[in-house]
């Protein structure tokens, strides 16, 4: 993946570097090593050969560091990525993970396979090709995850076959639709036929028992949706690697630290899922949840392994994950076992990040792909919703810090013959406006637990199938605010009263900027201003929250384009319920 980029050596270049006869090209002299395997550290030199560890001990080398008192650890893996929830394209969001001390990831590119098919798949290979990342996919099981939404496009097992002969594609994407798993439907069995022996990752929120089992039994060996301690243990039990989550909308690492133990361990990794910009630049990566595990009292050795090796192996990259012999040269440097923002980062044997400055640019997208917004203009009418008597509205609460939703009935507020929000309640009218093939598809429903208090927000990225999603205190606003994606190629926008506050514009794929992360960064910063301003209280992610409403296998109420979901019955329901 890097042949361009990292300059290899002779598998008899790294024997006599290894063995000491000839000089390494780059030594990091005298730093604390981090040894994975043993869980200890030991005070020594690392050469490097080409893009390999030759040894660990007393060398010399062409270039030398002295990294004494530092500590030296691999460089970080994250299990579970979403790179489209970063709003960045490939390369910009490389360029924020190595700041972070992330030298590989494994990533599910669905969010972009659900709006442009295999299309978009290959973008995302081509965009990862030749640089200091390691980056590796699954193949998307669930494109669309349902058939109760409208998705740009559908891979079949046919399209999966496709992608598995890439070299970079290592198995099959989470299996969100465990319903179609233990029905045995004929489609989700050709997909999951397609690997007997290889990689299959887990989508599983709450499952237990003889379902959990009957899952597990299709080859499925991991899981990133555990969020209560019980279901985590229940998990592990059955054999499933457990990938600790901490991402910008669910919030699952402290949660679930306290049932890691010496025995299990080895069978967790980190990962963060979906995570947004202004997070992974403020905050970190899996960096981040090293440190805050740290803080909470967890082993750092434990965790620096489920950051490292746990993952390597869980995906079978026997070259990745550890500081020894024979691995690929992915190393961090820390001052101390506190703060895990790297001074130096090591990638395939150069140096990426030098006194917490990146030494390598990114270049700019290479082949924007096609616009993906095909939809009609919206007027009021298309959010009118008409009262019934003597009936209340179904309507979804949100929880936050977790994507799982609840469930309310309440009264309506009517004017006019039409069902409006009620802010004083943190009722918010919701519609998901199909904007891929032009059918004119609106669910609408009611959410609580935003505490908007003017305008509208509205947004192209709402897992899986993408439409367009908008909440807001009024329908003149939610119009408005809709219209507005519609004409600029889709992206994020906060409005009130008919203007636009602040906004992101997402023209690659309507998931993803073609611009700097810098620019991208300044534009969240201020639409997280305005969305504050309108109500929205400063510890609750808005944007990230609200992309999670229309995702149909995520317990318990959900809105799709095709009208709202009970996840927990798997079938669409009435908006209104006595």
């Amino acid at each position: 993946m890097l042949k361009k980029v990292m300059n290899e050596t002779t598998l008899e270049e790294k024997i006599a570097v290894g063995t000491g006869l000839v000089k390494a090209d780059l030594v990091l002299k005298g730093g604390r090593v981090f040894n994975v395997f043993t869980g200890k550290w030991e005070t020594a030199d690392i050469a490097v050969s080409g893009t390999t560890i030759a040894g660990i001990g007393t060398y010399n080398g062409q270039k030398e560091y002295d990294v004494s008192g530092k500590y030296l650890t691999p460089g970080f893996l994250d299990a579970h990525i979403h790179i489209e929830s970063s709003m960045l394209a490939p390369r910009e969001l490389a360029k924020v993970l190595l700041l972070n001390g992330v030298t590989g990831i494994f990533a599910d590119p669905h969010e972009i396979a659900n709006v442009l098919g295999l299309a978009g798949v290959r973008f995302m290979l081509r965009e990862t090709e030749d640089i200091p990342l390691s980056v590796y996919f699954l193949a998307p099981s669930c494109v669309p995850s349902t058939n109760m939404e409208t998705s740009g496009a559908a891979l079949s097992a046919g399209d999966l076959e496709q992608l598995l002969s890439e070299e970079r594609v290592l198995g099959l994407g989470e299996v969100m639709n465990y319903p179609g798993v233990l029905q045995r439907f004929p489609d989700v069995m050709a997909k999951l036929k397609l690997l007997d022996t290889e990689i299959k990752d887990g989508h599983v929120p709450g499952l237990t028992g003889k379902n959990l089992n009957g899952y597990i039994a299709a080859g499925i060996s991991s899981d990133h949706e555990a969020s209560l301690p019980e279901e985590a243990k229940e998990k592990l039990a059955r054999g499933m690697y457990l990938l600790l989550r901490e991402g910008s909308a669910a919030h699952n690492l402290l949660d679930l630290l306290p049932i890691v133990n010496k025995t299990n361990c080895r069978r967790c990794c980190l990962s963060t899922d979906d995570r947004h910009l202004d997070d992974l630049i403020t905050k970190g990566s899996i960096n981040y949840m090293v440190e805050i595990g740290v803080t909470h009292g967890y082993s750092v050795e434990r965790l620096l392994t489920m950051a490292t090796l746990n993952t390597a192996e869980r995906f079978r990259r026997y070259d990745l994950g550890a500081l020894a012999p024979g691995y690929q040269a992915d190393i961090n440097v820390f001052s101390n076992l506190v703060n895990f923002q790297p001074e130096m980062v090591v990638k395939s044997g150069q140096i990426i990040v030098k006194k917490k400055q990146l030494q390598w640019d990114s270049v700019p997208v290479s082949e924007l792909p096609l616009p993906s917004m095909d939809m009609e203009e919206l007027t009021e009418q298309s959010f009118k919703i008409l009262p019934e008597a003597g009936k209340l509205l179904q309507v979804i609460t949100v929880q936050q810090d977790q994507l799982l939703t609840g469930k309310a009935a309440l009264p309506p507020l009517v004017k006019d013959g039409n069902v409006i929000s009620n802010p004083e309640i943190d009722l918010l009218k919701m519609a998901v406006c199909e904007r891929h093939h032009h059918t004119g598809n609106i669910g609408l429903g009611f959410v609580q637990g935003f505490h908007l208090k003017r305008g509208a927000l509205a947004s192209t990225v709402a897992h899986d199938s993408h439409n367009l999603i908008v909440i807001g205190t009024n329908d003149k606003d939610m119009v408005f605010a809709a219209n507005v994606l519609r004409e600029s190629g889709g992206g994020l926008v906060a409005v009130e009263d008919g203007k636009v506050l602040g906004s992101i514009p997402l023209v690659v794929a309507g998931l993803m900027s073609e611009c700097k992360a810098e620019t991208v960064f300044q534009q969240l910063k201020e639409l997280n201003y305005w969305t504050h301003e309108l109500g929205v209280p400063e510890d609750i992610n808005p944007f990230m929250l609200l992309s999670f409403l229309a995702l149909p296998v995520i317990p318990s109420l959900k809105l799709s384009d095709q009208g709202l979901i009970d996840v927990d019955q798997f079938c669409q329901i009435p908006l209104w319920t006595k």
